[in-house]
């Protein structure tokens, strides 16, 4: 062998064998990282969501045509009904959902697409445990890991079994928890309720309510912000704004006005009541929609308070639309389409505005539902319409020849732009799911709510309601939020072939020193003749 070609070997083998050791991890590596498991809960002994929690198996990419036994890797655009029931017919040890940070940089096509199978998986039951991540630097690595090995699939044996040996990375997904998944037998339900009293005796009583839990695939990442956070944002500046009307007897309307912040969607029993107007999900969109279980009659409370609603819509905001749907209550249905049902069940008038005309329309129950969602302008103006339409419904403007576009929210009364949006902030910044009523962060959220209610209301009152253990219609489970490992593991023929690798370059050292005299007598030849 000559100098200058053995020269270039050993100087080949050493860069190669730097890149190798540079640019490859550890034989094994770990991150550890929080999971959030999949909805798990019983509606009258019927399962739904995920009723697993523990994962060990490999990762491997959705688009790979061999799932069984392995950790399903999806992004938000890889996600689809179709190919979740896939990975659950397969039988797959896990499925693994990475969550962008960054929600407002996805395609409004791929959010539509992922809360449309969001909401038929939550109809599924399944023992396969499926989790939400939201995204970072070392999931997406792997993400792009398994996406290129299960792309090189297609190419021939030689390229992947250079790959396998040279570049390739296996990783294992791990759930260490032991301990069995168990059902919440503590769960409680928290309403709060304040009035602003009417002038006058035996008056009739205006309820104004609204959710304040979320919905979505995962509880922790339920962030609920258009709803039904913007329902809870109005009714508490609508709070703000009614206790200046009633705080002077001479303003004080002939009606109590009862505002109601209900988790769980409960309702309570009250006497005389002209009719209940709940709010959800009023913080987007050019429509508004009624929904009723029944059209309001004639000469009813209800009707005329329509009457008004249609009336300060068309003469201040033209553009809007206003509709009525409606919707009869199946008493055969566990779980009822809007929060006024469980108000006409108990044959109290009321109804839902919205600015969806669906009552499955997915994004009630999404956990892309986030301040992306949410048009602060358009929050206000449904706002306004709803006080407008209240107070000419409860001074009876309409027989006083008052003009159409009569504004009572004006001046120190509009409706405050940084008020609503840190309350809106604050509310889509934490998960409100039902399970998690009990965490410290949502504790405080309740009690911040009340605080807000007993600022501008009378007769404040928290009501606790207590699932019956014994026989429970709606039963959620613990592990939620789990600790999950990843392991990044070099495949074996990694080693076989770095070591390969460093025995040529030591054999060539080796040769090199025993044969020192030869290769110096060649090297001082090869000097002269280049001088020469």
């Amino acid at each position: 062998m000559s100098l200058t070609v053995l020269s270039r070997v050993a100087a080949l083998l050493l860069l190669f064998v730097a890149l190798l050791h540079a640019s490859a991890l550890p034989a094994v590596s770990s991150y550890e990282f929080t999971a959030y498991r999949m909805q798990q809960y019983n509606i009258q002994q019927k399962r739904h969501g995920c009723r697993g929690a523990r994962v060990q198996a490999e990762a491997r990419s959705a688009d790979e045509p061999v799932l069984t036994r392995r950790c399903v890797i999806m992004k938000l655009l890889d996600f689809s009904i179709e190919r979740y029931l896939e990975a659950l017919r397969q039988t797959a040890a896990a499925v693994l959902i990475l969550l962008p940070k960054n929600i407002s940089a996805v395609h409004q096509d791929i959010i539509q697409s992922f809360m449309v199978g969001e909401s038929e998986a939550l109809l599924r039951d399944t023992i396969i445990p499926t989790y939400v991540v939201p995204e970072d630097e070392q999931l997406l690595f792997m993400y792009e890991e398994v996406k290129h090995a299960a792309a090189t699939r297609a190419s021939s044996i030689l390229v992947r079994v250079l790959r396998s040996m040279v570049i390739a990375s296996a990783f294992q997904i791990l759930v260490t928890n032991t301990k069995p998944i168990k059902p919440i037998t503590d769960n409680t339900i928290t309403t709060l309720e304040g009035v602003l009293p009417g002038a006058g005796e035996d008056l009739p009583t205006i309820i104004i309510t609204a959710h304040y839990d979320s919905y979505g695939l995962s509880p922790w990442l339920s962030y609920g912000a258009d709803s039904n956070g913007s329902g809870v944002t109005i009714l508490l500046e609508l709070a703000r704004l009614f206790r200046k009307l009633y705080s002077s007897t001479h303003s004080q309307p002939p009606y109590h006005l009862l505002f109601s912040l209900t988790g769980g969607e409960t309702s309570l029993l009250h006497d005389n009541v002209a009719f209940v107007l709940c709010l959800d999900t009023l913080a987007n969109g050019d429509e508004l929609f009624l929904h009723v279980s029944r059209p309001p009659k004639p000469g009813t409370p209800q009707h005329t308070f329509v009457q008004q609603l249609e009336l300060v819509v068309s003469s201040r905001f033209p553009w809007v639309k206003l509709g009525m749907v409606h919707k009869k209550i199946n008493l055969g249905e566990t779980t009822v389409a809007w929060e006024h049902e469980r108000y006409a069940i108990r044959r109290i008038p009321g109804f839902t505005l919205s600015h969806l005309g669906d009552p499955k329309a997915e994004l009630r129950g999404s956990i892309l539902d986030t301040m992306l969602h949410v048009d602060l302008r358009k929050m206000k103006r449904n706002a306004i319409i709803i006080a407008e339409s209240l107070a000419r419904f409860m001074y009876n403007l309409s027989d006083k020849d008052s003009p159409k576009d009569i504004q009572v929210f004006k001046g120190q009364m509009e409706f405050q732009d940084s008020r609503m949006s840190t309350l809106m902030s604050l509310l889509a910044s934490l998960p409100r799911a039902m399970q998690l009523d009990k965490e410290p962060k949502n504790a405080l959220l309740v009690n911040s709510l009340e605080h807000e209610l007993r600022h501008y209301l009378h007769q404040v009152h928290r009501h606790t309601f207590r699932q019956d253990k014994r026989d429970p219609e709606l039963t959620f489970f613990d592990q939620m939020e789990q600790p999950m490992m990843m392991y990044r593991i070099k495949p074996a023929a990694f080693d076989l072939f770095l070591g390969g690798c460093i025995a040529a370059y030591l054999g060539t050292v080796y040769y090199a020193i025993q044969n020192f005299e030869y290769l110096y007598t060649k090297l001082k030849a090869a000097v002269k003749s280049k001088q020469q």
